[in-house]
């Protein structure tokens, strides 16, 4: 089993930094450090666990991800009884995970999505807060039809789903609140 983060405080601290950054400036590509993923997990992805999930906050696990499952038992004992967190491989169904309510939209789930690239791949058009104009953030390995798939999300604003892409060591985030379209 690979450790968690090589200094637990400094580096939960730097991607915790990265993650809000990411959420504050969507589609804003930022690198995290000090984790050596399990497979079939990238560090991103392993990192933003690692600060984000813990024994109180429940996770679903993409079944594509199973090999993992005793390393983020081991490091974060989040329960695997609900969906505070989903960690996936592909883009899970966003109808089957919490959306939250109008009085309650912080209940809602927050997808650790691992893709390919984001560098390369389709580009996508990014619109809403935290950005003074449009932004083009290309990512390899969102289904197709993504754009229609989140601009469904958007409409249920302030309820819906928010999203965290990760590739290697690197991540971004798209909040419920931006838009997204094909470039």
């Amino acid at each position: 089993m690979t450790p968690g983060f090589a200094d637990p405080v400094a580096d939960a601290q730097s991607c915790f930094r990265a993650v809000l950054e990411a959420m504050s400036r969507p589609g804003r590509v930022q690198s995290v450090r000090g984790v050596t993923a399990p497979a079939p997990l990238c560090d991103a992805a392993a990192a933003v666990l690692l600060t984000l999930v813990d024994h109180e906050t429940p996770l679903w696990l993409d079944p594509a991800a199973e090999a993992a499952r005793p390393w983020i038992a081991f490091h974060t004992g989040a329960p695997t009884d609900g969906a505070s967190f989903a960690m996936a491989l592909s883009l899970p169904d966003l109808d089957t995970l919490p959306t939250g309510t109008d009085e309650m939209p912080e209940t809602s789930a927050t997808v650790i999505l691992q893709v390919t690239s984001l560098t390369t791949g389709p580009a996508y058009i990014l619109d809403g807060p935290g950005l003074r104009e449009p932004a083009t953030l290309h990512v390899t390995g969102l289904p197709g039809d993504f754009a229609s798939i989140w601009q469904r999300n958007h409409a249920l604003f302030p309820r819906g789903i928010d999203l965290i892409l990760c590739a290697g060591n690197t991540l971004t985030a798209l909040p419920r609140s931006v838009s997204v379209k094909e470039a």
